[in-house]
C-alpha cells in the first residue's frame, strides 16, 4: 500500500510517500511545498498545483492529513485550514481516500508518546525509515502521519479480516 501524508501549512506544506507491506515500511520520498503569490489565492493555487504534481507523480493509494490545531490566533487557524482543505482536496479528486488524525495521534503512534518534541518525531521516522534524508520538519511530519495511517489502516484491515472469519 503505498500512503502519502501531508503536514498542512499556507507557507509550508509537508510531504511524505511510504511504502507499506504489512509491518515493512520504505520510504519512497518526501519534501516541501512551498507557497508563492502575493495573495492568499495565489498561495493557494501554488500549493494545489504543487501537491497536485506529487499524487501525479508517486501515485497514492490512500493519503493521510493531520487535523487543525485550534490556538489563539484565528485568522491563522482559519488560514491554515484553507491549506488543510487543499491537502484534502488533491487526492479526493483522485479517488483516494484520506485519513485524519490528531498531532496527539500521530504522534502516540510513532514516538509512543502523545506529546513528543519535533525532534523526537523526526528521530522516530528515521529509525523506521531507515536511510531517509528529510528535506526539513514539514517533510519529516509529513512521514510520521504516513507512518502513522499505515499502522491505524493495517490495524483496521486486520480487525475487519478478524470479524468477517468470526461471522463465517
Amino acid at each position: 500500500m503505498r500512503v502519502l501524508g501531508i503536514d498542512p501549512g499556507l507557507r509550508n506544506l509537508g510531504w511524505g510517500v511510504i511504502d507499506a507491506d504489512g509491518n515493512r515500511l520504505s520510504h519512497v520520498a518526501n519534501g516541501i511545498c512551498h507557497s508563492n503569490g502575493a495573495d492568499l489565492a495565489a498561495r493557494l493555487l501554488s500549493l494545489y498545483q504543487q501537491l497536485t504534481d506529487i499524487v501525479a507523480r508517486y501515485a497514492p493509494e490512500t493519503a493521510a492529513v493531520e487535523q487543525t490545531f485550534v490556538n489563539k490566533d484565528g485568522a491563522g487557524t482559519l488560514k491554515l485550514g484553507q491549506a488543510r482543505g487543499i491537502a484534502l482536496l488533491v487526492p479526493a479528486q483522485y479517488g483516494i481516500d484520506v485519513g485524519e488524525y490528531s498531532p496527539n495521534t500521530v504522534k502516540k503512534t510513532v514516538v509512543g508518546v502523545g506529546h513528543a518534541a519535533k525532534e523526537q518525531v523526526a528521530h522516530m521516522v528515521k529509525v523506521q525509515l531507515p536511510g531517509v534524508i528529510l528535506a526539513g520538519p514539514d517533510a519529516a511530519d509529513a512521514l510520521a502521519i504516513a507512518i502513522c495511517h499505515a499502522h491505524h489502516a493495517r490495524s483496521a484491515d486486520l480487525l475487519a479480516f478478524a470479524v468477517q472469519r468470526a461471522g463465517a
